[in-house]
């Protein structure tokens, strides 16, 4: 398939994901590309969606896990300056989808404007964290959002206010769109304490979260009422392993790459857990992370 032909974009062939994501799982994408802009994204999606194409959109990595078969697809990863800009506007912080959580929460205590101190230690991306709805300690990142700028697999370019956006826990509604930015309503605060709370969190996560080998942040979405590490735990499964993949032993609703796992291990120690909370507490979990195959 010759559907890159005449773009103005460098497209990389059979491109390598495993080390694109913090599981460090995963075969080969049939094609990748990095655009610099809009313009080249927009010519993207379009030339993708004519030749019926899938496309992935991948920010930090730390949220999937790649099928080793790997990807008949287009993974799109926006990492270039343009999607990594961030420019505040009174206690509005406007940032492209690219740009780390760590960097932006940076930027943000530097200017004095607390709001994202809770996302402290997420491995993830703007972009990403939006996808999802990333949030804990009771909070989301879209309780921030004021609009997003995105782009449809058309094209064209879309600005949502968020009344216009319906989302939920672990959920933003976005699904339909490449998201390109956010503006973000952040309140002031003394730098020094926007310093500590930032601490704050990244004790308490460090404290409870296993980082020791790669993982994917927590597999499965909490039920209302309750919490999936803590229905793992009390069915004895921290430990389990399948293969080369493990239930972490300091925090259950992780899973580990405890060296060369593979997909495959993930999925059945996944299944291997649901069912066994099912069976126990009549509760399906659902899962967190997103399986690219």
């Amino acid at each position: 398939m010759n559907w890159q032909k005449g773009l103005k974009v460098r497209v990389e062939s059979n491109a390598p994901l495993r080390s694109k994501t913090t599981f460090r799982i995963g075969g080969r994408a049939r094609w990748f590309a990095c655009p610099k802009d809009a313009v080249e994204l927009s010519l993207l999606v379009r030339a993708a969606k004519k030749h019926r194409l899938p496309v992935y959109v991948l920010g930090a990595g730390s949220n999937i896990l790649v099928s080793d078969k790997g990807l008949k697809a287009l993974v799109i990863k926006l990492d270039s300056p343009f999607f990594n800009r961030s420019c505040p506007s009174g206690t509005d912080l406007e940032a492209g989808s690219g740009i780390m959580l760590s960097r932006l929460i940076r930027k943000a205590g530097a200017l004095g404007l607390s709001g994202l101190e809770f996302l402290s230690g997420i491995p993830g991306s703007l972009g990403g964290a939006l996808a999802m709805n990333a949030g804990c300690f009771g909070k989301s990142i879209m309780d921030l959002v004021e609009s997003c700028e995105v782009m449809d697999y058309n094209g064209r370019i879309k600005n949502l206010n968020k009344k216009g956006i319906r989302y939920g826990y672990r959920s933003s509604g976005l699904s339909d769109y490449v998201i390109l930015g956010a503006t973000l309503g952040l309140t002031r605060k003394d730098r020094a304490v926007i310093r500590k709370d930032e601490q704050d969190y990244l004790r308490k996560r460090r404290s409870t979260q296993d980082a020791a080998l790669p993982n994917a942040g927590c597999i499965f979405k909490n039920p209302e009422d309750s919490s999936a590490g803590r229905l793992i735990d009390l069915c004895g499964l921290k430990g389990r392993r399948i293969g080369r993949a493990q239930v972490s032993r300091r925090h259950a609703n992780f899973i580990l790459n405890c060296g060369n796992a593979s997909s495959c291990d993930v999925v059945k120690l996944m299944n291997s857990v649901r069912r066994q909370v099912k069976n126990k507490f009549g509760i399906v979990l659902e899962p967190e992370i997103k399986i690219w195959k």
